[in-house]
């Protein structure tokens, strides 16, 4: 277990994370909708547009682990706070930014502190909730989270017609207030103070985050930026600092669950790539109909989200998540016999999204207790990058098998994906603690 240390639950630190993390999912998909009018008033096109929605994943993506490393070494509370600021700031700066440049140096500020929140996440939960609880926790966040996000898009829809797309950046700050509120009202301080990062972490995010910056790159296009990546990842591998976090991800019991959140998380490269086009090239639908088929998977994700919790903390969380392996496999294949409409994808990706809310909470409580004591930090960041790894790699991997099969695209894109999540149970099978 994470600690020895006699923790009695308090729920407000939970409600604080859930909208915390509510507020940085959200902005991942969100800006989509401003990017034809930020476009035209800023006079850039799609292809520079589309550094909007990278200009902030991929710092978060790149400082996770060294940011979940300086949250172990800090007060968690006042990174906590800090992040949220600079979330807020940053917000400020992207929507009122006057030329396109300064956009995306406020994305990239939003993404470092994203970051920043991401690694606070199990450290919060471990210092707030009892184990026997952490389950239900993350449950909840997970549906916060979610049916938060079932109205995120729709709104900035709304709000980008009616007030103009920096309205879009700007209308999360309600509810980013609320959480800084509540986090300053509800968080404990454990009086290490906000001692900024030494020269030896500040190296870390440099290779490391470069080397996982060049590998999400290499999926745009960029091949050659693997060898780039794998330079880096060797040159950061041979710093002292590294061995923490090396050590973490060699423990058997540890490295093949964090492998299966990678594999099954790539099964996102059906809801991203293959859905939509087979809604609008093969069942003639219009992008309205793709947001509602989309919609009945992530109602799925919430509904199962809490339940996946409670189940996680009376079962163990092991067995849940294999259950939601077990079910996202079932509902993959039921999308190979052919679909005859709308309706009949929406319940088989509702199966699909049944599993995926098995899975989420019950992986990431399972990770949370697999985390050394004082690595709880670590253990978010390394875990955070490996969902951003499988959501970037699936899509593309989507991409490839369309390409190289028009005709069968869909069919052959989700045995590949089905595939990929088998071994990602698989491993979970052989990562189970004796």
């Amino acid at each position: 277990m994470t600690t020895n240390v006699q923790v009695k639950t308090r729920w407000t630190p939970v409600v604080t994370l859930a909208l915390a993390m509510l507020v940085v999912t959200t902005e991942m998909t969100v800006a989509a909708v401003a990017l034809p009018s930020l476009g035209a008033e800023l006079g850039v096109g799609p292809g520079a547009t589309a550094w909007v929605l990278l200009g902030y994943t991929l710092p978060m993506a790149a400082i996770a682990i060294p940011a979940g490393r300086w949250v172990d070494r800090i007060d968690v509370r006042l990174a906590f706070l800090l992040a949220l600021a600079g979330i807020g700031v940053a917000s400020a700066v992207t929507a009122f930014a006057p030329v396109f440049w300064v956009l995306l140096a406020g994305r990239v500020l939003q993404g470092v502190a994203a970051a920043l929140v991401l690694a606070a996440y199990m450290p919060i939960v471990v210092a707030a909730v009892e184990p026997a609880a952490r389950g239900r926790a993350i449950g909840y966040v997970i549906t916060i989270m979610t049916v938060g996000g079932l109205a995120g898009a729709p709104l900035g829809g709304v709000m980008a017609g009616a007030l103009g797309w920096r309205s879009v950046f700007l209308m999360k700050l309600p509810v980013l207030v609320v959480a800084l509120w509540l986090g300053i009202r509800s968080l404990r301080g454990d009086g290490r103070g906000l001692v900024g990062p030494d020269r030896g972490l500040w190296l870390e995010v440099l290779l490391l985050g470069g080397a996982i910056t060049a590998l999400l790159l290499a999926f745009e296009d960029m091949v050659w930026l693997v060898a780039v990546a794998v330079v880096l990842a060797v040159l950061w591998g041979r710093l002292p600092s590294s061995r923490p976090v090396l050590g973490l991800v060699r423990r058997r019991v540890f490295a093949l669950p964090l492998l299966t959140l990678t594999l099954v998380t790539m099964s996102g490269g059906l809801l991203f790539l293959l859905v939509p086009y087979f809604v609008t090239d093969v069942l003639g639908g219009s992008p309205e109909d793709v947001g509602v088929v989309l919609l009945v998977f992530v109602a799925g994700v919430g509904v199962l989200s809490a339940v996946a919790g409670s189940l996680a903390d009376r079962y163990g969380a092991w067995l849940v998540a294999l259950a939601g392996v077990v079910v996202t496999v079932v509902g993959l294949l039921l999308l190979l016999p052919p679909v005859t409409g709308l309706v009949d994808l929406s319940w088989r990706l509702a199966v699909m999204g049944v599993g995926q809310g098995l899975f989420n909470a019950a992986i990431n409580a399972l990770l949370m207790s697999l985390a050394p004591e004082g690595m709880a930090g670590a253990a978010g960041g390394v875990s955070a990058t490996a969902r951003m790894i499988g959501s970037t790699v699936g899509p593309a991997v989507a991409a490839l098998v369309v390409a190289a099969d028009s005709a069968g695209g869909f069919r052959t894109g989700v045995v590949v994906l089905t595939v990929v999540v088998v071994l990602g149970g698989v491993a979970l099978l052989g990562g189970r603690s004796r």
